[in-house]
């Protein structure tokens, strides 16, 4: 599954999911989910480190339920989306936010190398959805708390919208979006984002390469 040593095919993620995210950030809660897409290649596992090119500004956190597709899905509904997801896991979609801010796209805010801290796959037939929650600490601190019922698009809805977008694959992984309190990170914390359920990914920060002009 969606490890470092095992990437998933693709990496879809959900913008503005939560309602109180969208509002501490400026933007407004959209009328259709808002995708876009992380490379598989910023996956790393729990305990590896983020790596913070010291060139791109500030970087955050962002603690998301994850979902594990188990099967080829393809324009499915809404009330069999549950059924094609074989997992549920901790995702940190790490984002450089300033380049976020200055870039139309987000493709290199959300791309960068270890971005996409991933932790260990619950089995989706043992987790509830509507009891499902996330709770993200920096250095010990509770910094995010966030619940299922808070969701904007529910993760069926999220799965059907999505399969009729694109096929997803057995593998896929699709990070349903972040609650309100996100924030800064820098090297020497260490954040750690944890599911109800029971899977956690907790990762140190640290500084990386510069990015450069590239070219």
């Amino acid at each position: 599954m969606a490890r470092a040593n095992s990437r998933p095919g693709k990496i879809v993620c959900v913008g503005r999911n939560y309602a109180a995210h969208a509002a501490e950030l400026g933007g407004k809660v959209p009328s259709e989910p808002l995708i876009f897409l992380k490379p598989p290649s910023a996956v790393i596992a729990a305990g590896e480190p983020v790596r913070m090119p010291p060139d791109v500004g500030r970087v955050d956190y962002e603690g998301e339920i994850g979902l594990v597709i188990g099967r080829r899905c393809r324009r499915v509904s809404e009330a069999a989306a549950w059924n094609h997801l074989s997992g549920i896991v901790a995702v940190n979609d790490v984002t450089a936010r300033t380049l976020q801010r200055s870039d139309s796209q987000w493709t290199r805010a959300k791309g960068l190398d270890t971005f996409c801290p991933v932790g260990n796959v619950v089995e989706a037939s043992s987790v509830d959805p509507a009891g499902l929650s996330l709770t993200t600490r920096v250095n010990g601190e509770v910094r995010q708390h966030g619940t299922t019922g808070e969701m904007v698009f529910s993760i069926s809805r999220l799965v059907s919208f999505i399969s009729h977008v694109m096929t997803l694959e057995a593998g896929d992984l699709i990070a349903t979006g972040t609650p309100e309190g996100v924030g800064p990170v820098a090297p020497g914390d260490v954040v750690e984002v944890a599911l109800s359920c029971g899977s956690a990914v907790r990762n140190p920060v640290e500084g990386g390469e510069a990015l450069g002009q590239g070219g």
